[in-house]
């Protein structure tokens, strides 16, 4: 391969203990959180603790001898913090009442009732009960309030979402008394639901753009995504005869490495064929590469990226892009490029720290420079600002130093990965009045579809996006509602800004009526992106459009 990868390559106590471990720099095990994109290997290590009397010996000063009283605790979570503060932006201490949350959208499940929620006018509306799930096997129903849970009331002043959501999750099967106020019947319904294991799916949806194309949604890699993906191809290509695919991996801040790695292994043949190496300062080089069982039949690749896909979302598209297996279609990817390990501290909380970097097979780094953390933090707000999401060739210069496909196209490392076509953001998205009224689609249209679910009599998902518009009466009860949610709106509006809303207005109705696939097929009828992939899938030879 053209230019082939150069290296081969409190009680005082337990505080206590904890510095001495962060001092020393240990080595962690990573999850995703769902605001940093993520990389994560599941490498076990070992740690030696060397001499750290002197944090040892200031503490127990403190402790000992400080005019006033300390909290040891607070005193330690700002040394940690400080710490963490001087590393990577990657890197980072998590609390044991946060890594829960984190670690279930990786883990693939959690242990629940089973239910999607709405808090509409200070009261939690259901809008889904999964299909087999707790609440659903338990009786209740899409539009029930819940009012009540064991014998505490959760609506108005005296609802706390955070805390709903805890007492809502506990131990599979552990029961919890959940009080319902239904449409039509006077007096407090009551269901006792026993938790189960929910599943948080990471593939959103698939389903046939056209007759030959595909297209399969993943929101994260999680430790199930490569399960489902293969699930979903199965179905696409016995069911629809796919040729042709298409990955939408926008704002999918990543997560397990392996994840991403096992699903490319579905788009060649062949077997030893690199796919992303890592290596760091302690680590050993590790190489991801093919191994020669793909079972499956596929043409045609895209892959689509935007500046929110990040880590294992830049290894699948770096992969494709560096082999010329497919193209790549948006905008520039968000630039993580670091491998991140877990330690799990004895009290729950847990650690995370980079010890590796990523390179893609060409021999690139795609990690964006983060000397100074105020810059790294602001680059997506940055690119905004410098028009680059509108104008690729207003993008800032990032690595130099050029790479090679397999095919000898120039490409770069130092700032994510570049697509092979660009599409510029749609200004519309990021309008004041779009940002503000989003929010308010989901229990705007929840509301109406209840009222009116039986005005809806489409014979499919195609028919419905072909044939359904938002009336104006509709869209003016809309701008009502929203105008009594915030008075300080301006409706009046672009006719573009409109005409997005309308579509996400209509997305809504799409999801109600069909699920998922009914969302994404009316949200994607519209996407300048998708529409670009449709348009050169069914070439033969998609790569001849790219511009070296």
């Amino acid at each position: 391969m053209p230019n082939e990868p150069h290296q081969r390559t409190i009680n005082i106590w337990q505080p206590l203990a904890f510095a001495t471990v962060l001092v020393v720099g240990l080595l962690f095990g990573m999850r995703l959180q769902q605001e940093v994109p993520t990389l994560i290997s599941n490498n076990s290590v070992s740690v030696k603790t060397p001499n750290t009397d002197k944090i040892e010996e200031v503490l127990r000063f403190i402790e000992a001898r400080y005019v006033d009283e300390v909290d040891q605790e607070e005193i330690l979570e700002k040394v940690i913090n400080g710490i963490f503060e001087e590393l990577d932006p990657h890197s980072s201490y998590i609390p044991a009442d946060q890594l829960q949350d984190l670690n279930d959208k990786l883990d693939g499940n959690f242990e629940g009732i089973g239910i999607e929620y709405l808090v509409i006018e200070d009261t939690i509306t259901v809008m889904t009960a999964i299909k087999g799930g707790p609440s659903d096997k338990a009786g209740i129903l899409i539009g029930d309030k819940i009012v009540a849970i064991e014998d505490s009331l959760v609506v108005k002043d005296k609802l706390d979402e955070q805390g709903v959501v805890k007492i809502l999750r506990g131990k599979k099967g552990s029961a919890v008394k959940v009080g319902i106020k239904r449409s039509g019947e006077k007096d407090i319904i009551h269901f006792q639901v026993t938790r189960d294991e929910i599943p948080i799916n990471s593939v959103d949806v698939s389903y046939m753009l056209t007759e030959k194309t595909g297209y399969i949604k993943v929101n994260r890699f999680s430790s199930t995504t490569n399960t489902e993906f293969l699930e979903r191809l199965e179905r696409l290509q016995n069911e629809d005869q796919m040729e042709n695919l298409v990955i939408d991996v926008r704002d999918n801040p990543g997560g397990y490495l392996q994840e991403a790695t096992s699903i490319l292994n579905q788009f060649f043949k062949e077997k030893d064929k690199l796919l992303v190496y890592t290596e760091g300062r302690t680590v050993r080089r590790s190489d991801y590469e093919t191994t020669g069982r793909s079972f499956f039949n596929i043409n045609n690749i895209a892959v689509l990226i935007d500046e929110g896909s990040a880590s294992a979302s830049e290894i699948l598209a770096g992969a494709i892009q560096d082999w010329d297996r497919g193209v790549v279609i948006g905008r520039r990817s968000f630039g993580k490029g670091l491998v991140q390990e877990q330690y799990d501290m004895k009290d729950g909380d847990a650690m995370r720290l980079t010890i590796a970097r990523y390179y893609t097979p060409s021999g690139r780094s795609i990690q964006k420079n983060y000397t100074d953390k105020g810059v790294y933090d602001q680059d997506i707000a940055n690119r905004f600002e410098s028009g680059e999401l509108y104008d690729l060739s207003l993008a800032e210069p990032t690595d130099t130093v050029p790479y090679y496909t397999n095919d000898g196209r120039t490409v770069y490392g130092g700032g994510g990965i570049a697509p092979d076509i660009f599409v510029p953001l749609d200004s519309a998205r990021m309008s004041a009045y779009f940002t503000i009224v989003q929010p308010y689609i989901r229990s705007f249209i929840f509301k109406e579809f209840q009222k009116n679910k039986g005005q809806f009599n489409y014979q499919s998902i195609k028919d419905f996006t072909e044939n359904y518009s938002i009336s104006p009466t509709l869209f003016e009860a809309f701008q009502t509602y929203t105008k009594n949610k915030n008075p300080k709106i301006n409706t009046d509006q672009s006719e573009g800004i409109n005409q997005l809303t309308k579509l996400y207005l209509k997305a809504r109705l799409a999801k109600h009526l069909y699920e998922d696939e009914g969302l994404y097929t009316v949200l994607n009828s519209e996407d300048k992106v998708v529409k670009k992939a449709i348009q050169i899938m069914d070439m033969p030879n998609p790569l001849s459009v790219i511009e070296d």
